[in-house]
Formats: C-alpha cells, sequence, structure tokens
C-alpha cells in the first residue's frame, strides 16, 4: 500500500514496537501526545500532558491553541525549540567567519578590531580611550589570530553552549554571551596595560564557564567534571605567558551572575523582569567600568 501524503510511516523494528520517526534505528513505546508519532527519549519534550515531537513543539500543531499557547518551556523560561544549539552554531560560525576574513586582510584588520585601551599609530591616538572607538569592546570577543586559540574556544563553545542554550532559551543565552563577552573586555580595559592589544572569545567562553556551575548547581548535578575543567582552564590562564586574564575572570564573574538571575528568578510574571534586569545591571556595571577607564585615561 502507498502511504498517503502528509501521513509518515512508522518504521518497525524486529520486536513489534516502532521506531523513532526521527531516529529509525531505536525502538520506542512513547508517542508524540499531539500527532502520534512515536518518539524515542531524545526527541521527546515534556509538555503539560504527555510528551511531544520536536515538529509539533516547532508548529504548534493542534486543535484550538495558538502557537505558543501549549508550548513547553526551559527551566529558564525560555520556548523549547526543535534545534536547542541554533544560536551556539551561528556564533561559532560568526567566530570562524571573521578569523578567515582575518587571515585573508591581516595585520591591519585585525589591529582595527582589536581592543586596545590606548595607542599610538603614526603618532596618532586610537583605541577606546584614544580616538573613542568603543565597538572595540565587542568586536575584540570575536576575533582570534592564533589557530590554537579558537580551536579551543570554539571547542568550549560547542560543548558548554549547546546545554546551556537549551537550558536558557536562545535569547537568554546570546544575552548571557554577548555580556560575558562585554565584561571581560571592560575588565580588561580597566587593569590591563593600555597600549597592550586583547583579543579573543574568552572572556564569553569564561562567562559560559559560570553559567554552567551555577546551572548544574541549580539542577543538583555532579559538578565535580565542570569544576576540574573549569581549574584545568585557570591554571593555564595564570600561568601560560600572553594571555588577558582579566578577560576570563571578568567573564566568569559575569555569567555567574547573569544564569543566577535566570535560574533562580521567581515563576510568574517577574521572571522575565528579574531576569534580563540582571543582565541590564551586568551590562551597565561594564559599561560603567569602560566610561570610569576612559575618564582616567583621557
Amino acid at each position: 500500500m502507498d502511504q498517503a501524503p502528509g501521513s509518515p510511516q512508522e518504521p518497525q523494528d524486529t520486536h513489534g514496537l516502532p521506531a523513532c520517526y526521527r531516529h529509525a534505528g531505536r525502538e520506542t513505546g512513547i508517542r508524540c501526545a499531539r500527532c502520534e508519532r512515536p518518539i524515542c527519549t531524545d526527541c521527546m519534550i515534556s509538555a503539560s500532558v504527555g510528551f511531544q515531537c520536536p515538529d509539533c513543539v516547532r508548529t504548534g500543531s493542534g486543535t484550538g491553541h495558538a502557537p505558543d499557547a501549549s508550548r513547553p518551556r526551559t527551566i529558564a523560561g525560555g520556548t523549547v525549540v526543535a534545534d536547542p544549539r541554533l544560536v551556539t552554531k551561528v556564533l561559532l560560525a560568526i567566530n570562524l567567519a571573521v578569523y578567515v576574513v582575518g587571515l585573508a586582510l591581516g595585520e591591519q584588520f585585525i589591529h582595527r578590531l582589536t581592543l586596545i585601551g590606548d595607542a599610538l599609530d603614526q603618532g596618532e591616538p586610537v583605541g577606546v580611550a584614544g580616538d573613542g572607538e568603543w565597538y572595540r569592546l565587542l568586536t575584540s570577543v570575536f576575533l582570534h589570530q592564533e589557530v590554537w586559540h579558537i580551536f579551543f574556544n570554539m571547542l568550549l563553545l560547542w560543548w558548554l553552549g549547546g546545554s546551556l542554550e537549551q537550558a536558557l532559551g536562545r535569547a537568554r543565552f546570546l544575552a548571557l554571551y554577548l555580556i560575558s563577552g562585554l565584561a571581560g573586555s571592560a575588565l580588561t580595559y580597566l587593569i590591563a596595560e593600555p597600549n597592550v592589544g586583547s583579543l579573543g572569545a574568552s572572556g564569553a567562553i569564561y562567562g559560559l564557564f559560570g553559567a554552567t556551575i551555577v546551572l548544574m548547581r541549580r539542577m543538583r548535578y555532579d559538578m565535580r567534571p565542570i569544576l576540574a575543567l573549569l581549574a584545568i582552564n585557570l591554571v593555564i590562564t595564570f600561568v601560560a605567558p600572553g594571555i588577558a586574564w582579566q578577560a576570563h575572570v571578568g567573564g566568569l564573574v559575569a555569567g555567574a551572575a547573569i544564569a543566577y538571575g535566570m535560574v533562580h528568578a521567581p515563576q510568574g510574571k517577574r521572571r522575565t523582569l528579574v531576569q534580563f534586569g540582571t543582565c541590564a545591571l551586568v551590562l551597565l556595571v561594564s559599561v560603567g567600568i569602560a566610561l570610569a577607564r576612559t575618564a582616567a585615561l583621557t
């Protein structure tokens, strides 16, 4: 019999149980509460009643419901989506694209985006303080010069980012990443020598470290693996030469603070206000640090 259009045929395994409609080799006794397709444990998403498949969650299918009416939420109140790593992938792609462009255009491109507090270029002051180039505080977060640097940062982004994005939701995860990176740049700008350049996503990555620790503590997971990984990275930070430890510390503190506000915010209408209020507070502190340092250098 031919399969009817729009009704996917269920693959069967040798034991008589249907296989997941997205993973043909996995038997399952679980079905989507909306479309009744078989789903495995990796595909099932908790709903108010039973479980739903990623397709129904994404489209909001169902009779008498708006697309977002019964959509399940993450621990931080974000929307559960079919691809929980989309923002992580986009951030990774942007970092790689900027790295490739830097290889193609060379030192001049790198110099224009690197975080420099105050320096001279052909006798003219340049940098955040010298020429008011505030964009350097953020562009430097997406900039890498050495292949080992971008490799390890992107590896950590992939490891930590996906889980955090799934737990927080896309908008909250993106805010965490960008503000942590900015906070790392602000602390580097405040403490480091003004004529020394700094670049890399490490401030944002350490923000993910801080957020992961807060989230795992909230979920009561075994924290020893992430603490061991963080300890190893901190040792490298303070032992290896040429590393802007200020960015690491600033990002770590900012990420932990933002994540605490997100996962411990009270339920109800105030949750979003508390969460984005925390982000705004950390952002204002970072901007205030940058303004104070600029005033001191000019």
